[in-house]
């Protein structure tokens, strides 16, 4: 139950194998994001990602501890980049351990969406035209706004 923000790349057989440890448990969830080529209107040849690295860093272990006791996972992980990134990079990985298969993928996307939202990372597109930062996504703010309204019901 760990959060690693890195420069680095993020070695995805390893951080499985961490997670998991010596005993999967019953059913194991895992994301892993990339950096994109193109963005709604342009091409992306590179990604610069920003941080408050004492604030993310506790963001997102408030995140996945929340996630934990939400979804009753034996173990969890999030790793994000930051810097630069080419394309086809590994921007972020998530995984979550729990009994059954629902809870899950539901911590998995749980973390994600709350993540888009709420942690503070800054990105900004490099690309034929020039540079542009990335502004915040309606579609994001839904999709975490829903797990907000699961938590009244």
């Amino acid at each position: 139950m760990s959060v690693s923000l890195q420069s680095e790349a993020i070695d995805v057989a390893a951080e499985y194998a961490q997670l998991v440890g010596d005993s999967p448990g019953a059913a194991v969830a895992t994301f892993t994001g990339y950096v994109r080529d193109h963005s709604d209107a342009h091409a992306v040849t590179e990604l610069e990602l920003e941080h408050y690295p004492e604030m993310a860093r506790n963001v997102l272990e408030e995140l996945g501890q929340s996630a934990a006791e939400r979804f009753g996972l034996s173990s969890w992980r999030i790793v994000h980049r930051f810097g630069r990134l080419a394309v086809s990079e590994t921007i972020v990985w998530v995984g979550a351990v729990a009994d059954h298969r629902g809870e899950a993928i539901s911590a998995c996307e749980l973390m994600m969406d709350t993540l888009k939202t709420d942690a503070p990372f800054w990105k900004r597109e490099q690309g034929p035209t020039g540079e542009q930062w990335v502004a915040s996504r309606d579609s994001d703010t839904e999709r975490r706004a829903r797990w907000q309204s699961r938590e009244t019901q």
